[in-house]
């Protein structure tokens, strides 16, 4: 199978082009541009540097969240738009397992499973979280996904004992905090903790495809737009 991914729930942009064993290409940088302007033109390079054309895709895949919640619309429509127009399947993959599937295939050192939590930054002290079980190199959802305050992810992991491994955005500020009461995390390093597409892929592929019109956005919280005007009207 081959499948292409699209990563636009960031500030990080990424596509690739994988099969179920390896990454044929991909293409990932940090970017002040809009999704919306540097997103099809990376797709369209990578195809070309491939020597692949869009219809030898058999399934797209896109982060449905959670995430930016402009970023993460650019990345849907453009998959939606594609699937429709080439009468092909699609999937929509958790930004948070996404990041998870960053460690598909890693023995967790010293241990044969490890707890992997991705933690993405919200609005405030909200962090975007979830938990997965990455053993024997597969990697299995223990917890939805969720949005909680620093504390309360501080509290719970005060009371887990098992190697935990902090990825995302939020990966590094969450450990300079917890890691003198939390001597069981660690850090993931720079690249693990980045987006990638490649990793969107395998999840797909391991989730599976399903029409187009079934890909929606799960924000997680409502728009600050939607929380002013709640607000307004109390």
């Amino acid at each position: 199978m081959l499948a292409l991914g699209i990563d636009t729930s960031g500030k990080t942009a990424s596509c690739a082009l994988c099969t179920e064993d390896a990454v044929l290409a991909q293409n990932t940088f940090v970017t002040k541009l809009t999704h919306s302007q540097v997103i099809m033109p990376m797709v369209k390079k990578m195809l070309a540097d491939a020597g692949r054309t869009l219809s030898d895709v058999d399934g797209f895949a896109a982060v449905s969240g959670p995430g930016s919640y402009t970023g993460l619309r650019i990345g849907i429509a453009a998959v939606k738009g594609l699937c429709f127009g080439l009468d092909k399947k699609c999937a929509g993959i958790s930004s948070l397992m996404s990041l998870a599937y960053n460690f598909k295939g890693i023995a967790p050192l010293g241990s044969p499973e490890c707890i992997i939590l991705p933690v993405m930054h919200a609005r405030l002290n909200l962090v975007y979280n979830a938990a997965f079980k990455c053993g024997n190199g597969n990697i299995i959802r223990e917890r939805q996904d969720g949005i909680a305050s620093v504390s309360q992810l501080s509290e719970e992991l005060s009371g887990d004992t098992r190697n935990v491994i902090l990825t995302g955005d939020y990966a590094e500020t969450l450990y300079n905090e917890l890691k003198d009461s939390c001597p069981h995390i660690s850090l993931a390093p720079p690249l693990l903790r980045a987006p990638l597409a490649s990793s969107l892929c395998f999840a797909a592929m391991d989730s599976g495809f399903s029409a187009p019109d079934e890909l929606n956005a799960d924000y997680l919280q409502i728009t600050k737009a939607e929380k002013d005007l709640i607000d307004k009207n109390k």
